[in-house]
Formats: structure tokens, sequence, C-alpha cells
């Protein structure tokens, strides 16, 4: 005869089975104060169009930093140093050439200036002996006046061209910063047959525009 003692247990005691136990210890208990914060909710930066746009006018390069494009400002200070320095050049040489004319044509021997741009000897283009070389010299020192006038000019308009561009970049950045780019879109180009007048088939090419979700 086999007897089996019962186990007995203190009073109060919670028998817990093994497969609820096992439930208790993997399950995660955290405290009643606890918050947690999942990453969807960290705030996304947008640019506001109309700010990044003021920022632009006021000042070259505010509307990119804003947009967060700092790559952006080398390349928008060098094409203003490239059409500074243009205007600076094409100024200069202006004024030279102008001066060089006046003098070239006036009767006065102690303005001499335009000996800087016409390396050839005095008597060579002398206003009564060679006159021809010397309407020829007048003629030139007159183009040069008009080439640097105009890419003056140009240079002044270049600069009022570039600091509209930077605007626009600015704005366009601000517009596009948050367009949907992902591989969810799909453009394809598929061949299909085309009806040609006179009752023929033709081949073509059909553009598609796929959404996946």
């Amino acid at each position: 005869m086999i007897c089996v003692q019962p186990t007995i247990y203190a009073q109060d005691t919670i028998v817990v089975g093994k497969s609820v136990k096992q439930k208790l210890e993997n399950k995660d208990i955290s405290a009643p104060d606890t918050v947690s914060l999942s990453k969807t909710g960290r705030h996304k930066f947008k640019p506001e169009t109309l700010k990044a746009t003021m920022m632009a006018v006021s000042f070259p390069g505010l509307g990119q930093i804003y947009n967060r494009k700092i790559w952006k400002i080398p390349v928008v200070y060098a094409g203003f140093g490239a059409l500074f320095y243009s205007v600076g050049a094409n100024s200069n040489n202006y004024k030279m050439y102008l001066k060089a004319y006046q003098d070239f044509t006036d009767d006065l021997p102690q303005t001499q200036s335009y000996l800087k741009v016409i390396l050839d000897k005095p008597e060579n283009y002398d206003k009564v002996l060679q006159f021809a070389n010397y309407t020829n010299y007048k003629l030139a020192m007159l183009r040069m006046v008009d080439y640097y006038k105009r890419y003056r000019d140009l240079s002044y308009i270049g600069i009022a061209a570039w600091y509209l561009i930077s605007i626009l970049d600015a704005n366009v950045d601000a517009s596009l910063f948050n367009y949907d780019v992902s591989p969810n879109l799909n453009l394809t180009f598929v061949p299909m047959q085309m009806s040609l007048p006179g009752g023929f088939v033709g081949a073509g090419i059909s553009v598609n525009l796929k959404v996946n979700f």
C-alpha cells in the first residue's frame, strides 16, 4: 500500500501554476507613472514658404539657412562675389579707355593717359602725318569704351537676377521641403498599340503613374 502525503500550505498561501508563473515572469510590468514616448511623436520640421521668402528678400542667404540648406550659402555668395568682381573690373577698364580716348582726341600735350593702351610710337599715329592710323586708334578705343560699358551694365543686371534667383530658390525649397518622394510612387513606360488613321495599328508608349499603399 502506497501512502501519498498531502502538501500542507500555510494560511493565506497562493499557489501559482507553472505556466501562469512563466507568463508573469515574461510579462513586462511597467510602473504606473511611467510615460513612454514613441519616435513618431517627435516634432518634424516644416518650413513656412512666406517666412523663407521674406528672409531671403531681407538678406541673401537667410532663406537658405532657414530651410536648413546650409550647403547653398557658398554657392549664393560665390555668385555675388563673381558678379561684383565683374562690375569692378569692367568699370575700371571703362574709365581707363574713356579717359584715354578723351586725352587722345584733345590737343593738350600734357594729357597722355592713352599711352597706357596704345603700345606704339607717337609718330606712327600723328594726327596730321598719320591720319589713317590716328583714326583707327580712335575708333578702336571707342569700341573698347562701348565694350566695357556694356559688360559693366550686364554685370549689374546679373546681380539683380542672382538676387531674384536666391529668393526663388528659398521659396521653392520651402514649398517642396516635405514633398513625397517615397518609393511608393512609381513611373513606368509601357508599350501599347495605337490606332492610326486609315484603320492601321502602330506601336506606341504609354506612361503610367502608380501609387502603392
